[in-house]
């Protein structure tokens, strides 16, 4: 069926999330692709929006092909596919050195889109991971795992679409798994969206702003 853009997608997910709504869960999206998505879905839960930064280690011969990925945190968590690393004969060095550059990316990425921004609290709090698609999960993987380590009460991953084999292989890292459609043969993510422009840096901080982390004794928001 597919979606027009990233925020019909938002609706739709949102759509099958009402149930959390009670539950004043935190939205976690993966940046930037998965910022529009997971907004609606903060608007229709009235929950406080945050990122969890995550990024893919691709082979420096096939660059999206994620061989692994890395995670923010104050000891990053590295996720490495060691099969695909020894079918393509990845070397420690290679892997290193796109590993630290990644890390890098997402140094700059915490400083421009969140600076000094209160970050959502996770320990015992339902958290409802959001990108815009899967395909080969392992970013997605990276994300929960680093996630779970802070003490969720509740960990749910949404997207709107994903290989079934990768929904398959990421259901043992969630309590609840949430997507709309799961195709086959896959393809890549943007076949399934008429709109699948590139989000922008600004539309990050946008969609930021307007669903900040409450500060402890602040009125609660509207429902």
């Amino acid at each position: 069926m597919g979606f027009a853009d990233r925020k019909d997608a938002g609706r739709r997910l949102a759509a099958a999330l009402t149930s959390f709504k009670g539950r004043h869960p935190v939205i976690l999206a993966l940046p930037r692709g998965g910022v529009p998505v997971a907004a609606e879905i903060a608007a229709a839960l009235g929950a406080p929006l945050d990122l969890v930064l995550v990024r893919k280690v691709g082979w420096t011969m096939q660059p999206e092909l994620a061989v692994g990925a890395v995670v923010d945190g104050a000891d990053p968590i590295v996720v490495r596919n060691e099969a695909l690393i020894a079918r393509m004969g990845v070397s420690e060095r290679e892997f290193g050195e796109v590993r630290d550059a990644e890390l890098a990316e997402i140094e700059r990425r915490k400083h421009r889109y969140l600076g000094q921004r209160r970050r959502a609290p996770i320990a015992g709090r339902t958290v409802i991971v959001v990108d815009d698609g899967i395909a080969t999960g392992a970013t997605v993987k990276a994300a929960l795992r680093a996630i779970r380590q802070r003490g969720p009460k509740e960990l749910v991953l949404a997207v709107p679409v994903a290989p079934a084999e990768a929904v398959a292989d990421l259901e043992g890292e969630v309590d609840e798994l949430v997507c709309l459609e799961t195709p086959e043969p896959f393809g890549a993510i943007g076949y399934f969206y008429s709109d699948f422009s590139q989000v922008s840096d600004e539309e990050v901080i946008a969609a930021l702003a307007r669903f900040p982390v409450e500060t402890p004794g602040d009125p609660p928001r509207p429902e």
